[in-house]
């Protein structure tokens, strides 16, 4: 497929203010990306024609977000072979330790990439599936280089500010 996507699954339109981290960086690498909303306990069979379909399209990672029980991408790598990174939503009474837990917690032979939980997570999720699909395109790959030194610089910057407020 000469035109790969990242397919963006949450649980609850709610996890979208924290999924816009996510599609903030695949934007700024031009990686063509879906959006759904679709559960795994509510909604199980359209989850699995989507994945299904999806990847028969061409998609190349599933980055999913959920909350609480968060067995979205636990479900998804269930169903494909593609690359699976989890989200943990910081929500509820255990502020996505839960969902942290569920999320990484994956049974032998069936892995999820997880990241941190909350916005942190989400925006590396974005990072991480461009570096997936920078494996197959030097273009991509020249790209993602490009951003980590421009991240590098801009720290050097403010220590070296920092520097010259110390003397």
């Amino acid at each position: 497929m000469s035109n790969p996507f990242v397919a963006i699954l949450m649980g609850s339109d709610s996890d979208f203010p924290v999924m816009q981290s996510t599609i903030d960086v695949l934007k700024s690498f031009d990686i063509r990306y879906e959006v759904k909303v679709t559960s795994a306990h509510r909604t199980p069979a359209a989850t699995h024609a989507y994945v299904t379909d999806a990847e028969a399209r061409g998609c190349k990672v599933f980055i999913c977000a959920a909350g609480l029980a968060a067995h979205l991408a636990g479900a998804v790598a269930g169903i494909t072979t593609r690359a699976v990174i989890g989200v943990p939503i910081d929500g509820g009474p255990l502020k996505g330790m839960d969902a942290l837990l569920s999320t990484v917690q994956m049974p032998g032979g069936v892995p999820v990439a997880t990241v941190a939980i909350g916005k942190a997570g989400a925006k590396n999720a974005g990072y991480l599936a461009a570096q997936i699909l920078a494996v197959a395109d030097d273009a991509l790959a020249a790209k993602v280089k490009a951003e980590r030194q421009k991240n590098a610089e801009e720290v050097m910057a403010k220590d070296a500010a920092l520097q010259a407020q110390l003397k």
